[in-house]
């Protein structure tokens, strides 16, 4: 089909070309001739014919060139290419004429056209030329096939690659975020049992609270069932007394009546006798008391007592020179403005176990008492401190009360007051100012045990000694707790919730005067360190200590003296050789009752002044020679008691110079030992 084509494509050109040719002869030779152009036009024309028939019937053998001109003959790659190949057909010298011509003689004649040839061997070899060209196109563009075929399976296998990779990285992608889902579950499963374990913790801490104030509670209701059950006593035993003295005054008055019977029979008998000289005895008076004293009212000089009285407000009373008076356990309710007008040198005032509540308190109540020193209020509902206290008040008691708030004006004007005590109430530092105590310019004394403290209230008074807070909920004592107490000398802080890690290094290391602090009952595992130089006086008691760190004690100067660490967790393992260091030659009484020891701590036999050592109820086996007395040093020894009972000792084993440097053996307390 293709070598049909390009034949006729050559054919078409070939006739161009004639025509061509024809067109210059004609215009060559001049229009005159018309008939011999025409003659000659036609056998061109036969000729064109004859060779396109030739042509087409594959019989022509030669193309006949005009005016000597070469013949073009192209060859073409194909209908498709876009490039030309052009040959150029040698002209023979010796030309051949085809077709039928005429010869024409003249000068007009037309001269024969010179003709070339051409063999078909020439065609065929641009044919298979091109053949070959086209085969290598054809084998090129296959071969271009299959280099896009390769490089589209290249691509394919890339894009499978990619897909995979993404599909990898998606999975990688998926895997990470299931493992971090995963991790977030976890970390909020672990959460969650966090926050359950601080509920419980929470829960347990308030079931504690809880048991602890009912404890507290049912200790109070002790407490008072046997001051109540000693005020019967009391009561009955002055019931006694008075029936007992009202039996005495009878009898009294009855021998006096006999003795004015006598006097009288003897007067008689001297007026009889006509005695003139004698002179008339003065008749007898009787003291006289207030007929407005209720009847269980004892009165004396200067003091009243009605305690217990069933007095249900204060009797009226008119006794300038009363100094004391004691209204305990009755159910006074109020206090009027004019309670204490007949009685302005009061000194001394207890109206404890009452109810009295702060709003039945009149604000003048307390301020014509100018001299009075001690104001006694336990026991009854005041919400906060009466107001307008006279400013000679020394002692001030408002304890086992329902405080709520004491405010900067609370102990206004209150500069002697040396003992404040507010125990038992429900105040805490949320609701004390930290100016409160800032009028008590001579306090001395602070107890605030039983109440809602968290931490060491702010502001207490530099002149402060001693300070009480025992059973709070007390967590941490921080670096500014008793900053500016520096005369402290007494700190109680048993029964809270003190950690030694929250316990701040300069919290009381350098507080000069400190010399006792009790620590007891808290939540300590180790001795605490930075206690302060002045030390004498530790206790430690019913912690969970299992550690005694060493040289603790090393920097108290004169050094610790009393040290108590009973009911603890102390094992051998948890003293150092030197955990005694700096107090061998000032420890008086050291007691490691009730803890885990299963022997006797090294460093009892450096302590040279130890008088009393309490090693009961722990785990000691035997005693190791030496353990207590060391022969070479016995005359330095003083221990006066020891006691190391309920242990697992073979007291058929012990030495007989085994407690040689106790002063007497009848105070060494060895039995009853425990059964292995």
């Amino acid at each position: 089909m293709k070598i049909r084509l390009m034949l006729v494509l050559l054919l078409l050109v070939n006739i161009s070309i004639g025509l061509a040719q024809d067109e210059h002869s004609t215009a060559a030779k001049g229009r005159g001739k018309k008939g011999r152009g025409q003659k000659g036009k036609g056998q061109k024309r036969g000729k064109s014919r004859q060779m396109k028939q030739s042509i087409q019937h594959g019989q022509a053998d030669a193309i006949i060139m005009e005016e000597k001109l070469p013949v073009l003959m192209g060859s073409f790659k194909n209908f498709n290419g876009l490039e030309s190949f052009y040959e150029s057909l040698p002209v023979h010298d010796s030309p051949e004429t085809s077709g039928d011509f005429s010869e024409s003689k003249g000068p007009n004649a037309i001269e024969p056209v010179p003709t070339a040839t051409h063999s078909w061997l020439h065609i065929n070899q641009g044919w298979e030329q091109d053949n070959d060209k086209l085969s290598k196109k054809d084998t090129d563009r296959k071969k271009r096939r299959k280099e896009k075929k390769t490089e589209k399976e290249k691509r394919k296998q890339l894009l499978e690659a990619r897909m995979e990779k993404e599909e990898d990285n998606i999975s990688e992608t998926k895997q990470e975020v299931y493992e971090k889902s995963t991790e977030e579950l976890e970390e909020h499963e672990k959460w969650r049992e966090e926050q359950e374990e601080r509920r419980e913790e929470d829960d347990e801490r308030n079931r504690e609270q809880e048991e602890e104030r009912l404890k507290m509670e049912e200790e109070r209701k002790k407490e008072q069932d046997e001051q109540q059950k000693e005020m019967d006593e009391k009561r009955t035993e002055v019931d006694e007394e008075e029936d007992q003295h009202r039996e005495q005054e009878d009898t009294r008055q009855g021998e006096k009546q006999h003795e004015q019977e006598v006097v009288f029979e003897e007067e008689e008998d001297d007026e009889l006798r006509g005695d003139v000289f004698r002179m008339p005895r003065l008749p007898h008076t009787t003291p006289h008391h207030p007929s407005s004293l209720p009847p269980a009212c004892v009165a004396s000089d200067i003091t009243l007592s009605c305690n217990n009285a069933k007095l249900s407000s204060i009797p009226p009373l008119m006794d300038p020179e009363l100094k004391s008076l004691s209204l305990e356990g009755n159910s006074i309710t109020s206090i009027p403005a004019a309670a204490f007008n007949g009685i302005p040198n009061l000194e001394w005032i207890d109206l404890s176990k009452n109810k009295l509540t702060s709003a039945e308190i009149h604000p003048d109540a307390f301020t014509k008492l100018k001299k009075l020193k001690r104001l006694y209020m336990d026991g009854n509902l005041l919400v906060h401190v009466p107001l307008q206290l006279p400013s000679t008040l020394e002692e001030l008691k408002i304890n086992e009360n329902i405080l709520q708030n004491i405010d900067e004006d609370s102990f206004q004007d209150l500069n002697s007051l040396v003992t404040l005590e507010l125990e038992g109430n429900i105040l805490s530092e949320a609701n004390i100012s930290p100016f409160a105590f800032k009028p008590l310019k001579n306090l001395l004394y602070l107890r605030l045990g039983r109440n809602h403290f968290r931490t060491i209230p702010q502001g207490l008074p530099p002149s402060l000694e001693e300070v009480y807070l025992e059973n709070n909920l007390i967590e941490e004592i921080s670096e500014a707790a008793f900053n500016c107490t520096r005369h402290l000398n007494v700190i109680v802080l048993r029964h809270n919730k003190i950690d030694e890690s929250r316990i701040a290094p300069l919290a009381w290391i350098n507080h000069m005067n400190l010399e006792s602090i009790d620590l007891s009952y808290n939540k300590l595992f180790l001795v605490p360190s930075f206690l302060p130089k002045s030390l004498v006086h530790l206790v430690l008691v019913g912690n969970q200590i299992e550690r005694i760190p060493g040289y603790v004690f090393g920097h108290m100067e004169p050094g610790l003296e009393y040290l108590y660490l009973s009911f603890n967790n102390l094992q051998d393992e948890g003293i150092d050789p030197v955990s005694f260091f700096g107090a061998y030659h000032s420890l008086i009484e050291l007691f490691l009752d009730h803890n885990h020891l299963n022997s006797v701590p090294q460093g009892i036999t450096e302590m040279k002044v130890l008088h009393f050592l309490r090693l009961n109820d722990n785990k000691i086996r035997n005693l190791t020679p030496e353990s207590i007395c060391n022969e070479f040093t016995d005359e330095d020894l003083n221990i006066v008691t020891l006691r190391i009972e309920n242990n697992f000792i073979d007291t058929r084993k012990i030495s007989s110079t085994e407690f040689s440097c106790i002063r007497s053996y009848s105070n060494i307390v060895l039995k009853p030992q425990k059964f292995k």
